[in-house]
């Protein structure tokens, strides 16, 4: 089992031990009533992610540089052969998906380029099953499963005017211009996007594998620019050991990829330095000088890049070649991936689970503390009334009297700030609404429809950002006066009727400010507010902002998802809290009512809440060791690490 292939598992078993934990400690939340709706929403969206966690890979090259080699290299050896087209020129057309989904059945998903005409993104796309090609992916057979991988490399012949509608054709580059046959027809990728969905154990595990045809559809295809590449939590950017870095690579690396973490560089086909008339000493010395040469080209260090032969790699792996897999380089580059990327992916979503985890434990440790303050309260109260004559029992039911007048007079106060909680809630959508969105794009598209310059068409696109972000901004504002009130409430009930209450569950549309911004400088980085765009280039920005548009309504539905959920649940805390205290003060007035009328009864009584005491304290014991159980599976490191240390 390579590093990597067992780095992986240990993440899934964390992750599963992670699940169980978590679901060990909601179901003892829900048997003890301690549940309500701001827990169930947290418990939610803990599980929620937890079961969509995926880690993505992303395969960037221009063709020849042995990039589907690469893969086959890494992931899929054991089948004994090549599973992913690797020949000379380009055998990846599309942009890739590999992945598990286990409610389709292995096939492959096929888009077809004429989509392109349309004014919908690759994302919408995926939504729409009708409009893919599916075939079957048969699993038990090697060649069989190449032979369906070979889809992804074919071509149709169209006239160029197609071509340049579909924004595949830029009649102002020679080199495209030349491959115009003498029938006026030019090759283009008879698909847009390819999903294959493949039961291999790492997809099954949530490794999803992206493969990119050449440098130049990451210009052509927005999925790729504005979302596969981005999203990505890893981009290997493969070079060619004889060519080096070209000057589209460093556009590439500088404009969609960039040093980071996660982002390294691959220096493939060291085996063509392999000359038997050089020492290796020599050979080692010039594919340092290679390395070193990439590294200061590109800005990045040294470390981050890998000289590697994909090929003998597989060929060692395949033959069981120890010596030859060895001198191809390719483990050194899976203990780097598997090193860095998976560990560094479990200390985000650590961190994710563990904020949410603690407001979650606090809450519920605190409605389980309210409840036993409550009970000592009562026996206190009762305790006091021993040998009291049924004047003072009197005095002490008015007491109570005189304090569910008081709540009740808190809870007058309280349908005010529902009102105002209402009105607040509803003006939130009036800048968040999906119509209002649709039709700003509506308005950009009419506006760059009837704009025949580059400035008009950059202005509309750029106007549409600045009324998103203003949008985003004005709802931003409305969760904001909607927590500020929410705290007042919980410190008004929290300080004057003794209720345990910490600050209400917070909200911020911040991340979906952040994913705008990131993707209008994707935008600005792919048309240069300098430069003159040509015809091409005017129906590719127009591709770019309907793929543009796609992502911000993807951003948009997920933040009114986001903020109906936290609508819902923001008062919930509150809520329990006041229907445990109604609840409690009901009981002291009826225990009361109970002793004024029959003496007798106040042993028992006191006995009672003594038993419910201990069983509340013995409630916290447990609850206090399921969340420390809890903590402990997400504070877990994974095994190879354990063994390190």
């Amino acid at each position: 089992m390579s590093n990597l292939v067992q780095k992986f598992q240990e993440y899934s078993d964390w992750r599963s031990g992670v699940v169980a934990a978590l679901e060990r400690y909601r179901a003892w939340v829900g048997t003890s009533e301690l549940s309500d709706a701001s827990s169930d929403q947290r418990f939610a969206r803990l599980q929620a992610r937890l079961a969509d966690d995926k880690l993505t890979i992303a395969f960037v090259a221009e063709f020849s540089r042995g990039k589907s080699e690469l893969i086959n290299a890494i992931f899929f050896a054991d089948y004994g052969q090549r599973i992913l087209p690797s020949s000379a020129g380009r055998t990846t057309m599309c942009p890739t998906e590999l992945l598990y989904d286990e409610t389709f059945p292995p096939s492959i998903r096929l888009l077809p380029i004429e989509t392109r005409a349309q004014s919908q993104s690759t994302s919408e796309f995926k939504q729409q099953s009708q409009v893919w090609t599916v075939l079957p992916l048969d699993i038990s057979s090697g060649d069989g499963m190449l032979e369906a991988f070979k889809q992804v490399s074919l071509t149709k012949r169209v006239p160029v005017d197609e071509a340049k509608s579909y924004g595949l054709y830029d009649e102002t580059d020679p080199d495209v211009a030349q491959s115009v046959g003498s029938d006026g027809m030019v090759e283009i990728s008879q698909w847009r996007h390819a999903i294959v969905n493949f039961p291999h154990p790492l997809l099954k595990k949530g490794l999803v594998i992206v493969d990119t045809p050449g440098l130049n559809a990451i210009g052509t295809e927005p999925e790729l620019t504005l979302n596969l590449i981005p999203n990505a939590h890893a981009v290997l950017f493969i070079l060619a050991a004889d060519t080096g870095v070209t000057k589209s690579d460093i556009e590439v690396w500088r404009n969609h990829i960039g040093a980071g973490a996660g982002r390294m560089v691959v220096l493939n086909k060291i085996d063509s330095m392999w000359d038997e008339l050089r020492s290796a000493d020599e050979i080692e010395q010039q594919i340092r000088k290679q390395v070193a040469t990439v590294a200061q080209t590109l800005s990045l260090p040294e470390f981050q890049v890998f000289p590697v032969s994909a090929q003998k790699g597989l060929v060692g792996k395949v033959n069981r070649d120890a010596a030859l897999l060895g001198k191809s380089r390719l483990l050194e580059l899976e203990n780097a991936l598997s090193n860095e990327l998976i560990p560094g992916k479990q200390d985000i979503i650590r961190a994710q689970l563990s904020s949410e985890v603690n407001e979650l434990a606090s809450s519920k440790q605190a409605l389980l503390s309210s409840r036993t303050r409550n009970v000592v309260e009562q026996l206190m109260e009762l305790k006091s009334l021993r040998g009291k004559n049924r004047s003072i029992v009197e005095h002490m039911m008015k007491r109570v009297d005189i304090e569910k007048q008081e709540f009740d007079n808190s809870l007058i106060k309280l349908q005010g700030t529902r009102a105002v909680f209402t009105r607040l809630s509803t003006e939130v959508f009036t800048s968040l609404g999906m119509d209002i969105l649709k039709e700003d794009i509506r308005k950009t598209r009419e506006a760059m429809d009837k704009s025949k310059f580059s400035s008009g068409l950059r202005q509309a696109v750029k106007v549409f950002f600045h009324q998103v972000l203003e949008n985003l901004a004005q709802s931003g504002q409305k969760t904001d006066e909607i927590a500020e009130m929410m705290s007042v409430m919980y410190r008004k009930f929290s300080t004057e009727h003794g209720l345990a209450l910490s600050t209400p569950m917070p909200f911020s549309l911040d991340k979906y400010v952040e994913e705008i911004r990131m993707i209008e400088g994707v935008y600005q980085k792919q048309f240069n507010a300098t430069a003159i765009l040509t015809t091409p280039q005017v129906v590719l920005m127009q591709k770019f902002f309907d793929s543009i548009a796609s992502r911000v309504k993807q951003s948009f539905l997920q933040a009114n998802r986001d903020v109906e959920a936290w609508l819902k649940v923001v008062m919930a805390p509150l809520e329990a809290q006041i229907w445990e205290h109604k609840t409690q003060l009901k009981k002291r007035k009826q225990s009361i009512e109970r002793i004024h009328m029959a003496t007798d009864s106040l042993e028992e009584k006191v006995q009672s809440l003594e038993k419910m005491q201990a069983e509340f304290e013995a409630q916290k014991k447990t609850l206090l060791l399921l969340e420390v159980e809890l903590k402990a599976a997400i504070t877990n490191q994974l095994a190879s690490l354990k063994a390190a240390a």
